[in-house]
């Protein structure tokens, strides 16, 4: 985004207050977007003042200025991948890995340690079914998750499929159990109606979204924003991926021992199948 941009170019100019700001920023620019000075001022725990120096610092003709040009990012984040193809972007390796490695900076950098301890703790209790649902966009992530997830734990169900199949798993879903749900941006009708449903079963839920607008975001028990900038058409999901990773981390480290135990068998079920193979012979 192009505020991003200027941050990055002025980082090292930056005072104290202004970096806490710019921070603020590019954790949550849906929030920025649509919210006032004294939003940004009290997320960032700094004056107004602060918020309106960093502003003119970025060459923006003060906070409405820096608002609209956040507005129009995401507006432009929100096209289809037939108009976005269209358009002159920077080209080659370099680019793209500065793409990507800000996307995975800024979505682990914006996790809530509360809110990952308390998601963690749920899918650690081993009492607890999992639920995972997803768009499609996202689906690639959610399976990579589920396989890791499931390798440490049992009653991970994965939520997808046919209206029938859908409603079936919704509603036969244990009241205790956790649901992870995951879509970004131009979001799927029958997750954001999957999700109502949880919701009104009392069901508690993980939204791993693009911001606290999301309407994810709204009906969940706590969020992860994610930022998916990409220099082509289509959203980036390295940092869905990163976030994932460091949840079956940390789920994994909660499960240790019982986990070993499970991971040994399934090791040695594949070595009984000669499943596997180092390709030598």
């Amino acid at each position: 985004m192009d505020v991003a941009e200027r941050i990055r170019a002025h980082g090292p100019r930056l005072t104290a207050a202004e970096r806490r700001v710019a921070t603020a920023i590019l954790d949550a620019p849906q929030a920025v977007g649509f919210g006032t000075v004294a939003d940004l001022a009290r997320t960032a725990d700094v004056g107004a003042a602060s918020v309106v120096r960093l502003a003119n610092k970025l060459g923006f003709d003060g906070y409405t200025e820096l608002q609209q040009s956040i507005r129009d990012d995401l507006s432009a984040q929100l096209r289809p991948a037939a108009e976005r193809i269209r358009e002159d972007t920077p080209a080659g390796t370099a680019a793209h890995a500065l793409a990507e490695l800000a996307n995975v900076r800024a979505t682990l950098e914006s996790v809530d340690e509360a809110d990952l301890a308390e998601l963690v703790a749920r899918l650690a209790d081993l009492d607890r079914q999992v639920l995972l649902v997803s768009g499609d966009a996202s689906a690639g992530v959610a399976l990579q998750f589920f396989a890791q997830l499931q390798q440490l734990r049992d009653g991970v169900v994965v939520v997808g499929g046919s209206t029938v199949a859908v409603q079936r798993e919704l509603a036969t879903a244990s009241a205790d159990a956790t649901a992870i749900v995951i879509d970004l941006r131009r979001y799927e009708r029958w997750v954001l109606e999957a999700v109502a449903v949880l919701t009104d079963r009392g069901i508690w839920t993980a939204g791993i979204t693009d911001g606290p607008l999301s309407p994810l975001a709204q009906q969940s028990d706590v969020t992860f924003s994610v930022v998916a900038g990409s220099i082509g058409p289509f959203d980036s999901h390295v940092g869905t991926l990163a976030l994932l990773d460091l949840v079956a981390l940390d789920v994994a480290t909660a499960l240790r021992t019982s986990a070993a135990d499970r991971l040994a068998a399934i090791e040695t079920a594949w070595s009984a199948s000669d499943a596997l193979t180092d390709g030598a012979g």
